[in-house]
C-alpha cells in the first residue's frame, strides 16, 4: 500500500480479488459454509491478514456479502462479520502463524456458536464446539499448511500477495 493511506491499483484489485474469492468459494460450497457445522474453506484465506493487514477489511466484507446468502438471515449478516473482524483485525500484530490461526478459531467458535445458539436452540457449548472444531479443521490445520508451503518457502509467493511482513516469523 502506498503511503498517506492512499491505495493504487494493483493493491486494490488485490483486495477485491480475495473479497469475491472469499464470498464465492463461501456459496459455492454452502453445504458445507452455513448452518450449525461449519467447514467454510473460504477461511482459509484469513491467513492473508498475518502477511498484511490491509486484507483484513477485504475479509469482513468477504464475508458479509457471503452472508447475505447465509440460511440464518440478517442475523448473519452482522454477527458473521463481526467474528471475522476481531479475528483478522489483530492478525498481522501476530509474531507466529499457529498463534494468528487461533483468533478465527476463538472468535468463530464463541461468538458464531452463539449465534447458532439463538438461532437453532441447541447447546451453546455444542455449537461453540462445533464451529471452533470447524475452524481448527480448515484454518488451523489446512490453512497454515498451506500458508506454510506455499508463502513461507517461496518469496516471490510472498510478493504476489504484497506480504508487508518484516523479517522471519517464529515457528
Amino acid at each position: 500500500m502506498q503511503k498517506k493511506g492512499k491505495i493504487n491499483v494493483q493493491d486494490l484489485t488485490r483486495l477485491a480479488l480475495v473479497t469475491a474469492i472469499y464470498a464465492v468459494l463461501t456459496v459455492v460450497t454452502s453445504e458445507l459454509s452455513y448452518n450449525g457445522i461449519q467447514y467454510r474453506l473460504s477461511e482459509v484465506l484469513v491467513l492473508l491478514c498475518f502477511y498484511r493487514k490491509d486484507y483484513a477489511p477485504a475479509l469482513i466484507l468477504g464475508c458479509f456479502i457471503s452472508n447475505l446468502f447465509s440460511p440464518l438471515g440478517v442475523i448473519d449478516w452482522i454477527v458473521g462479520p463481526i467474528a471475522t473482524a476481531i479475528a483478522v483485525v489483530p492478525m498481522y500484530y501476530m509474531r507466529n502463524i499457529y498463534l494468528a490461526a487461533l483468533l478465527p478459531i476463538v472468535s468463530n467458535g464463541i461468538i458464531v456458536g452463539i449465534e447458532l445458539t439463538v438461532v437453532f436452540g441447541a447447546s451453546v457449548w455444542f455449537n461453540m464446539l462445533t464451529v471452533a472444531l470447524g475452524e481448527l479443521v480448515v484454518v488451523g490445520i489446512l490453512g497454515v499448511v498451506i500458508f506454510k508451503l506455499i508463502f513461507d518457502k517461496n518469496p516471490a509467493m510472498l510478493r504476489l500477495i504484497g506480504s508487508t511482513r518484516k523479517g522471519k516469523t517464529t515457528v
